[in-house]
């Protein structure tokens, strides 16, 4: 494993509720190294943060990292099956029947 996928395993595995479930794919092609983030659904919110900006900085660290090698270093945080977005989001927008029961 190299140092920036140990980097990220290690900041992760620190923010989660899950560690165990934290995994991660390291590939590398002509734009660079982009390491993929696998994880719980239950914390993605960790890993995200607030506006995204957990996210974000973990982005810049790796970076910092990469630079060490003289790598372009990029992180994609996989969506879990069954993840909000995924099209089996667990609450759906309210349909206009049940508008009607808040009408003012």
């Amino acid at each position: 494993m190299q140092k920036d996928q140990e980097f990220v395993e290690f900041v992760v595995k620190a923010l989660v509720d899950h560690p165990e479930e934290v995994r991660t794919e390291r590939n590398i092609d002509e734009m660079g190294v982009l390491i993929a983030l696998h994880l719980n659904p239950e914390d993605m919110g960790k890993v995200i943060g607030r506006d995204g900006q957990t996210a974000k900085a973990l982005r810049t660290l790796l970076r910092v990292v990469g630079a060490k090698s003289r790598a372009r270093v990029n992180l994609k945080i996989v969506e879990p099956e069954g993840g909000m977005r995924g099209g089996k989001a667990s609450h759906t927008a309210p349909s206009a029947a049940d508008m009607d029961d808040f009408k003012l």
